[in-house]
């Protein structure tokens, strides 16, 4: 990664795929109950940034392979770090949805 390689923006649709070709992965929508009930991807659950310290709501295999993203990309980069320190070893951070075009669950 280059010096403003943290800049890049994870590419959504790449990362749906991974997802669906994933056996057992959680797609983690981490935005406010309101906005996931305002529309969120099919397959994905809702968990809020502000829950993700309940660990009673995650996987309790740490090697379960979670897929999080939000509206603009913030949270799920923070969400992804959070996950990490708590010993989750394979989270990918999607980035967000603001532009993402595909089907959505209301």
């Amino acid at each position: 990664m280059g010096f403003f390689g943290f800049l890049q923006r994870p590419d959504l649709g790449q990362g749906l795929e991974r997802f669906a070709a994933t056996p057992n992965a959680l797609l983690l929508d981490v935005r406010t109950q309101e906005e996931y009930a305002d529309g969120h991807i099919p397959e994905s659950r809702n968990l809020p940034l502000q829950t993700l310290g309940r660990t009673e709501l995650l996987p309790p295999a740490r090697e379960t392979p979670l897929f999080v993203y939000c509206l603009s990309g913030v949270r799920s980069r923070q969400a992804a770090g959070l996950l990490r320190r708590m010993g989750y070893t394979d989270v990918t951070d999607l980035g967000g949805i603001c532009n993402y075009r595909g089907k959505v669950v209301k």
